[in-house]
């Protein structure tokens, strides 16, 4: 017989363990709680189908190929499809301004394009006149099937082989685009697995994962890797309008969050106990009040309350709220309120952090189960080192940092500096070796006085005391004081008792001392957000700039 060679890489490794299991189902799209399922089987024809138009398509080893689209099993079967052919991968947001796109696109050249249907391919063509072809995603699938043999192996790739390239979000209007290699790759997919088997150790058989962020994003692609490899079960919600109603039934282990989600969970729930009213109303809030406070250290409050809502309420919001099997919500991609992570522990329900940038591969740190610090996001991961350097900005090194920015050295060069990658961010770290991110220096505001102020830490407070706002965002940059712009159906009255709490916990220089209001949120198509869903500050400084300083002149300096 025959030795069958080990895998060498992650994508040897997933189309492995896809034939290994051709009847397991690996990908289930759901829409209301209905859709196709993908076995290995499946899978692997969808992946020859895709790398022979590849190849029809004329693409050679080393072109650049975009995908535009919305998630779905033909999206998976591609992008594996992709790589497999020696092409390098460049993922687009669906929902993104086709001008943006258009910029992306003009500077990593594709040899091809894939759009997800034909307004998005006519979008992107609009904006582009000199474009190469441009296919809609089930063109690709549209010819015969190859004769299905044995499934054909990917073309040999070394560890320091690109494979995608990740546009950042561009928060200050510049997106660039991140090279990821192979050796990224099978890094961190390690450590992502390492990790999930400690989440779900003593469980057997497969890990059910429900999914709802796009491809598209580092952390969301490095999930669906994993899953594969995993030879998880990975639910793809694809109708956000009915997230909680697919949430709830596929009934998962854990999956992926980004921190407005959890607000709106935490939010949802507490509106539905008010119209709910009565006795279970009362339980709810007395141990709601109680438990914080006994977290606080206050053991004067009552535990008769915390054990009545463990015994008649708390069960049924986990099982109501997403199903009966969760071991752990996993959160990333910004700052998550601290509140909001002792709400879920309150309800027994662990929330799991992340830190990490697309050129980190999308993470340097991962809390690890069972030795959760809230407000933290775990330790390094293995075989990554991170201090701190000027202004307590977290520097990474390690075989998760990227080979660099497309096309752009300079770029590379100023973030690269002495093997250490220089992520922007403010940090901490405490002698357990936990990271706390503070916020990003470049979101620094500089009062007059000279005083610093980090912006994020202060906006989610007061975010979190308006339930109907939107956003919250500070200026005041060389200005005297802090002022803020809110958005959303709020009162002036609502806001004012909201700074009357949030105030007096900030030192005198960060207390917010007027502020604006503005009924429409921002959001990506009116260009204040941006891909992955980060305040555009600049933009919304320059957009609001008249309205600033007319808020300045009024309002005395102290």
């Amino acid at each position: 017989m025959t030795a069958v060679a080990e895998p060498a890489n992650f994508l040897e490794r997933i189309l492995r363990r896809l034939a290994d299991a051709p009847n397991t189902s690996f990908l289930h799209e759901v829409r209301g709680g209905k859709g196709p399922s993908a076995a290995g089987s499946d899978v692997l024809s969808l992946i020859a189908q895709a790398r022979s138009f590849l190849r029809s398509a004329g693409l050679k080893r080393g072109d650049r190929c975009a995908l535009h689209a919305g998630n779905s099993v033909n999206w998976v079967a591609t992008d594996l499809a992709i790589m497999a052919e020696g092409l390098i991968a460049v993922p687009l947001y669906s929902r993104q301004a086709a001008s943006e796109l258009a910029v992306m696109l003009r500077d990593c050249s594709p040899a091809l394009v894939i759009s997800g249907d034909a307004s998005l391919r006519d979008a992107i063509a609009r904006e582009w006149p000199e474009h190469p072809r441009i296919a809609v995603l089930d063109e690709v699938f549209a010819a015969a099937k190859p004769a299905q043999t044995a499934p054909e192996p990917p073309l040999a790739l070394t560890s320091k082989d690109p494979v995608t390239i990740i546009y950042t979000s561009g928060t200050s209007g510049e997106a660039k685009g991140v090279i990821l290699t192979v050796g990224n790759l099978d890094h961190m997919l390690r450590c992502t697995n390492e990790r999930l088997n400690d989440l779900m150790a003593g469980h057997s058989g497969q890990d059910h994962v429900f999914h709802y962020l796009p491809f598209c994003f580092a952390g969301s692609w490095i999930l669906l890797l994993t899953s594969l490899l995993r030879g998880s079960l990975l639910t793809l919600a694809t109708d956000l309008s009915k997230l909680a109603e697919d949430m709830r039934a596929t009934s998962p282990h854990y999956f992926l969050n980004v921190p407005v989600l959890l607000e709106r969970m935490r939010t949802g729930v507490d509106e539905q106990i008010h119209k709910t009213g009565g006795a279970i109303h009362a339980i709810y809030e007395h141990a709601k009040d109680a438990w914080f406070r006994r977290r606080m250290g206050d053991e004067s409050a009552s535990s008769f309350w915390i054990w009545l809502a463990n015994l008649l309420v708390f069960p049924t919001i986990r099982k109501k709220m997403i199903g009966g099997n969760l071991r752990g919500l996993i959160c990333g991609s910004a700052p998550l309120a601290v509140e909001t992570q002792l709400y879920f522990t309150m309800l027994a329900i662990p929330v799991l952090q992340v830190y990490g940038l697309t050129e980190t591969t999308a993470i340097c740190t991962m809390d690890c189960p069972g030795r959760v610090e809230p407000g933290f996001v775990g330790p390094a991961i293995p075989k990554v080192e991170m201090k701190l350097g000027e202004q307590d900005e977290v520097l990474v090194r390690g075989p998760n940092i990227f080979a660099g920015y497309w096309n752009r050295a300079e770029a590379t060069a100023n973030a690269m500096r002495d093997g250490w990658f220089h992520t922007g961010d403010q940090g901490e770290v405490n002698e357990a070796g936990n990271w706390r991110i503070i916020g990003r220096l470049k979101n620094l505001i500089v009062l007059s006085s000279g005083h610093n102020v980090a912006p994020e830490p202060i906006e989610d407070m007061i975010l979190h005391l308006l339930p109907d706002a939107q956003q919250v965002v500070l200026v005041g940059h060389g200005k005297p004081f802090v002022a803020a712009i809110v958005t959303g159906d709020v009162s002036r009255d609502e806001v004012n008792q909201a700074l009357e709490i949030a105030n007096p916990q900030w030192p005198h220089y960060k207390r917010v001392r007027s502020f604006l209001l503005h009924p429409e949120p921002f959001s990506v198509e009116n260009g204040l957000l941006t891909a992955n869903g980060k305040l555009r500050r600049e933009a919304i400084n320059a957009r609001f700039q008249a309205q600033i300083e007319e808020m300045y002149s009024a309002t005395p300096a102290a």
